[in-house]
């Protein structure tokens, strides 16, 4: 397939990059890895007129430790997720879903920053920053803002991202003593996107109680969720078998499933639970140990 005819502007600054936004207005989309936006524009399911890309702009990959967050440039690729030695030590689960993502050549081109702009429901990603509870940077004309990751999916392919606005830094917190965090997913069988996605983050105290949960759900709807009925059902408990059983099997409480030829919505709310389970017990092992 052949997408329509666009623009083609290289911003080589951020500053740069929001001008031309500014001038183009909803016209213009950003470009950074394009393994999200450019298949979308093949099949003409995306016609922007003018296309920004930001992929060479310095200062905008890599990750940093500042205290006890990692800081996550946007154009940061999967691959460098998944060998970062920063991210290995400080917040494991990031590394693991990098490395389930696509095959290699998405993993050296698609960006964590991408990924989230464009909100695709069968996406990782999502899920994995929505557990951890990550703060997101953008920036505009008008200066720096900062968005609570619980505010930013809104729906299909669509997040409180503002048109004139760049994503440039995601920050996540690094999992301390008693905290643990798992990603689990079942994924499409040729595309390896999630058909769902569950990511886990837990802490216990020294009784090994649960004292706080988030759960991030990808794939069964139209935007990633917060599964905070389980959420609840695992705080103030000890994170048996049983708990969390019981708390996994509300993960797709009163949520519209996704329905298409690869699973139904029965099926994906089945999926929901399964893979909250898994995560909610592997996040549990790593938080005692």
């Amino acid at each position: 397939m052949i997408p329509e005819s666009f623009e083609y502007f290289r911003a080589h600054s951020v500053q740069e990059a929001v001008s031309l936004l500014n001038q183009h207005g909803d016209n213009a989309k950003i470009l950074a890895g394009g393994h999200s936006l450019i298949p979308l524009m093949k099949l003409r399911l995306a016609t922007p007129k003018v296309l920004i890309d930001i992929g060479k702009i310095p200062g905008l990959a890599g990750v940093k430790r500042q205290g006890n967050e990692l800081v996550i440039g946007a154009l940061t690729t999967y691959y460098m997720l998944e060998t970062s030695p920063d991210i290995k030590s400080g917040c494991q689960v990031i590394a693991d879903a990098s490395s389930i993502i696509g095959d290699m050549q998405v993993r050296n081109k698609g960006t964590i920053g991408g990924s989230l702009s464009h909100a695709d429901p069968a996406s990782d990603m999502p899920a994995v920053v929505l557990a951890l509870g990550a703060t997101l940077k953008a920036v505009s004309s008008g200066g720096e803002r900062t968005i609570n990751i619980d505010n930013f999916f809104v729906d299909l392919l669509a997040t409180t991202l503002k048109s004139n606005e760049v994503l440039t830094e995601i920050r996540v917190p690094v999992l301390s003593k008693g905290t643990g965090a798992a990603y689990s997913k079942y994924p499409h069988p040729a595309s390896r996107y999630a058909v769902v996605g569950v990511a886990a983050m837990v802490a216990v105290d020294g009784s090994g109680t649960c004292t706080s949960a988030r759960i991030g759900v990808t794939g069964a709807s139209a935007y990633a969720y917060r599964a905070t009925k389980t959420e609840q059902g695992l705080t103030g408990k000890s994170l048996d078998q049983a708990t969390i059983q019981a708390a996994a099997e509300h993960a797709a409480d009163n949520v519209d499933m996704l329905s298409d030829l690869t699973a139904s919505e029965e099926y994906r709310a089945h999926l929901v639970s399964v893979m909250a389970r898994r995560a909610i017990t592997e996040a549990a092992r790593r938080a005692r140990s």
